[in-house]
This record gives structure tokens, sequence and C-alpha cells, in this order.
């Protein structure tokens, strides 16, 4: 056995003569296991949120989208659809047109995007489950379905047959505009419904059917702006881009979920880079108590250490003994901090200890890597500091009498 180790684990169960050294070394101990603890609470509390934020967006987000690689839009022919349908690894697929328009009712006007879907598109999303008044638009008429935030802004009901909403889009082409009439193509809509996903959705999209779309925009019946997929159980993402990149070409740019949201992924990432920076530094702080209670200790055992040192143990053996009970104590105080935090985790997810509203619990994730992330942190940090500590030992301090 490592004679370091073995004489490392003894003066780590073992007490001082000194009670001031022994408050230092439990003072540091705490430290060790309520930064871990804290770190793993933190990251674990994070991780719910940006699950939380992220499950509202993937409502209305396909796990694919192809988009037009050129302009707004793309010809889809019926050898391509027909290639789509045969395709094993998708399971729906639905054609979507979508564009920037203006909405005015009441001389109340919006920008928003309008949204043209097919039939297809309820099953490769969700989105009936967010409707909070209302209904979902009929195909076969001039209807659509708005954001919570827009029904605010316009004061627009839902089935107010007497109110219709106008729906301009500036039409394209070059020279002077003499009229409004010259300038946009309009169609008449009723609202049959109200959606509320998140604000920025809210305050940004309306739906429609591809047909109002398409009559608004004045495209062709194949012309359409994006095809959002619906995976088939079990399919790999990459070979079923490549498969639909096969058959459309470089028409489109297929995107999966988080490219189609890389601001908002790239935002929560990096917020929970930050966190993790913020309390990492608390725990290098923290760490800070377990190189003074180590130098403490090595004071405390001057006159062990000359002997150990008469005894043949060399300086570097000796070093090695402060560097394993450094090393030890933050490795024991990172297990049980970590242990402390899944249990608060558990309670959390089990019991809601702590609520945003009355009747929202502020989410938590339990995620292995996090696990992984605080262990490996207060490993690596609790061995550098142990190795600045016992780097304290010299040969002048083991050989006095």
């Amino acid at each position: 056995m490592n004679v370091s180790l073995y004489i490392a684990k003894r003066y780590l169960r073992s007490k001082s003569s000194n009670n001031a050294i022994n408050f230092i070394t439990i003072i540091a101990a705490i430290g060790v296991v309520l930064g871990a603890a804290s770190l793993f609470i933190v990251l674990s509390g994070f991780a719910g949120l940006k699950d939380f934020t992220l499950q509202f967006s993937s409502i209305v987000d396909p796990d694919l989208k192809a988009e037009a690689a050129v302009g707004k839009s793309f010809i889809l022919t019926d050898g391509d659809t027909k290639k789509l349908k045969d395709l094993k690894e998708i399971a729906l697929y639905s054609k979507v047109i979508e564009e920037r328009v203006i909405i005015s009712i009441d001389d109340k006007n919006d920008i928003v995007t309008l949204k043209g879907v097919d039939e297809s598109f309820q099953s490769v999303t969700s989105i009936d489950s967010v409707l909070v008044q209302g209904r979902w638009f009929s195909h076969d008429s001039h209807e659509i379905v708005v954001g919570w935030g827009i029904s605010n802004t316009l004061s627009l009901g839902v089935l107010d047959f007497s109110k219709a909403l106008n729906i301009y889009v500036p039409k394209p082409g070059k020279g002077q505009i003499t009229s409004t009439n010259n300038a946009f193509n309009s169609v008449k809509a009723i609202n049959t419904g109200v959606f509320d996903i998140n604000e920025k959705i809210n305050d940004t999209y309306i739906f429609s059917s591809l047909d109002l779309a398409k009559q608004l925009l004045r495209y062709k019946n194949n012309q359409i702006s994006g095809i959002e997929f619906r995976l088939a159980s079990g399919s790999d993402e990459t070979i079923t881009k490549e498969k639909i990149n096969a058959i459309l070409g470089d028409r489109v740019i297929i995107k999966n979920r988080a490219q189609l949201n890389d601001a908002l992924y790239k935002m929560l990432n990096t917020e929970n880079l930050a966190v993790y920076l913020i309390f990492t530094l608390v725990l290098i702080i923290a760490l800070f108590n377990v190189i003074g209670s180590i130098i403490m200790m090595i004071l405390d055992k001057k006159k062990t250490l000359n002997t150990l040192f008469n005894l043949g143990a060399t300086l570097k053996e000796i070093r090695q003994i402060f560097f394993f009970q450094g090393s030890l104590m933050t490795l024991f105080g990172g297990l049980i901090g970590l242990l402390i935090g899944f249990i608060v985790i558990v309670l959390q997810k089990t019991f809601s200890l702590v609520m945003i509203t009355p009747s929202l619990a502020y989410p938590v994730t339990l995620k292995f890597e996090n696990l992984v992330i605080v262990f490996l942190t207060i490993s690596v940090l609790g061995i550098i500091a142990s190795k600045i500590a016992s780097a304290r030992i010299t040969k002048s301090l083991v050989e006095a009498h």
C-alpha cells in the first residue's frame, strides 16, 4: 500500500491537538460541500429553465424544415412529392408559406408573419394544444388564427363576422406607386382562434390555410416557401437530411430544431456558461480554505514530518501525504455536495418546494452531464489546490529540529 496515501487517510480522519486547526479544516470541508451542492443545484435549475423555455418553441417547430436556398420560395414538383412520401424516415410533412404582412382592423395596424399551412400541419406540430380561444381555421375558407399578443394589440375578437380583418402584402415589381391598390395585394379574413405559446410567437405569427397565402402572394399552385417534417420514431436525423437533400437538391436548406432557433439556443448556452463560470469562481474561493487548512496542518505536523524524513521518507513522499489529504478532502466533499444537491433537486421535482407562481413550480432537470461536470470541476480544482498547498513543504522545513 502507498505509505503517503495511508498516512493521508489517517490525517484526514484524526483530529489535531490544536482546536483552531480542526475548526479551519471543518470550515474548509463545509465550503467544498456547499460549493459542489450549489453548483449542481444551479446547473440543474438552469437546465430546467432551458427545457421549460424550449418546450414552447417545440410546439410549432418541426423535427426538420426545408427552406428555400435562394429567394423566398421554390417549386415542389409532383415527382418530389411522391419521393418524399416514399421515405420511411418521414412520418408526416407539411407544406408551408411564410411572409411578412400588414394586418389591419378598425384603423389599427400591425406587421406580422403570415404562415400558410396545409391540412397536415396540425399533425406535424402540436399547435392544437395551445389554442386558448376559439378553434382552428377551416382550410376551404378565409379564416385565420392569431397569437395572443396580436389579439390584444388589435382588440381582435374570435368569430366576429361583422369585422373582417384585412391582410396586405406589397406587390412585387418596379416603378412609381400611384395608388394603394397598385402597391398591395390584399385579402379579407375572419379570426377563428387565439393561441398562446410564448411572447415572441404570440406577437409575431398568424396562421392561415395554404390556399389563402397563395392567393395573397399570387403564388403558383406548386410554389411554397418551406416543408416541415415530423420524423418517424427511431429515424436518424442526419441520414434523413441526406435523403431529403438528395430529392430536393440545392433548392433548399434543411435545418433541425436547434438551427431553427439558433439565436435562442446561443443565448441559453451563453447564459449557462456564464452561470457555470460564476459559481466555479465561488468554488475556487472556497478551495482557498482547503489550501489554508493544509498549510496549517503542515505546520502542526512539523515534528512528525521531521521524524518521517529521518526514517527515510523522501521530500516527494512527504509532499504526497498532504497532496493526497487535500485531494481526498475535496473529492469526498464534492461527492457529499452532489448527494445533497441531488436530494434537493428530487425534492423540488416531487414536492415543488419553490414556486414561481402559485400554480407553477420552479422547473429543474436532472442531467447526468451536470453530475459529471460538477465532479470533474471539484476534482480538478481540488487537485490544483492540494498541489499548491503541498508545494509549501521544503527540505529546510522537514530537516528542522
